[in-house]
């Protein structure tokens, strides 16, 4: 299996992820938004996974490999490709579609729970309950014909699937302590007080096992989008 990954920051990186298609001997390759690094073409990979990062799709005139960047993420939806966004990942898939993507009434920084949403259609399944990390200030619609998989109570659109193979996540599963360090130490300044955002000495003091739980629902995220 062949992955290609969109890194958007260095400080951003894929996490648990680079761990867990080893496991499944696939063959990755990076695209570093931030060196100005060629993108592929959409027959060039299986998979296409698109990470966090701190700007927005919405910035296109100061970023101007934003829009590349969506053309390469929503023809590789339509090419039934295997597809994972996260965070601004997920905003990605959502604006290449047509959705609207927006600031949230929330900030959400830390640990809090999301939910699934039920649903008749066959998708991916969240459990009933998990906390997960978040590290985001913007949400998104619905793309056209998306399925609701995750809410929460300070984010209505948390999780959504698009046919068979790709899924947007507006929080992170692929986080580990290592990285959950790097995106506190380059991004504190936004640590500010309010409903849903912990302190830095909260977001430290997390345990391990709680990483291996979101770590173990991203390798059946995975799975699911690859079968």
């Amino acid at each position: 299996m062949r992955v290609h990954i969109l890194q958007h920051v260095p400080f951003e990186g894929p996490g648990s992820i680079l761990q867990l298609l080893a496991l499944r001997n696939a063959k990755v390759s990076i695209t570093r938004m931030f060196e100005s690094d060629p993108l592929p073409l959409v027959d060039d990979f299986d998979a296409l996974i698109a990470l966090g990062g701190p700007m927005s799709v919405n910035d296109e005139e100061s970023l101007p490999w934003l829009r590349p960047e969506k053309a390469l993420v929503r023809d590789s939806v339509d090419a039934g490709r295997a597809v994972l966004g996260i965070c601004l990942g997920a905003q990605l898939i959502a604006s290449s579609l047509g959705a609207r993507v927006y600031a949230g009434d929330n900030k959400e920084i830390g640990w809090f729970p999301v939910r699934p949403v039920p649903h008749m259609t066959a998708s991916f399944t969240f459990p009933t309950s998990v906390e997960v990390f978040h590290w985001h200030g913007e949400t998104f619609d619905l793309p056209r014909g998306a399925i609701h998989l995750a809410q929460s109570d300070g984010c209505l659109h948390q999780a959504f699937q698009v046919g068979d193979r790709a899924i947007g996540l507006q929080f992170h599963l692929e986080t580990t302590p290592e990285s959950a360090d790097s995106i506190i130490s380059n991004c504190r300044h936004e640590l500010v007080r309010a409903k849903y955002v912990q302190t830095e000495d909260e977001l430290r003091a997390v345990k391990a096992e709680r990483y291996r739980g979101i770590n173990a629902l991203m390798s059946e995220v995975l799975a699911y989008i690859t079968r």
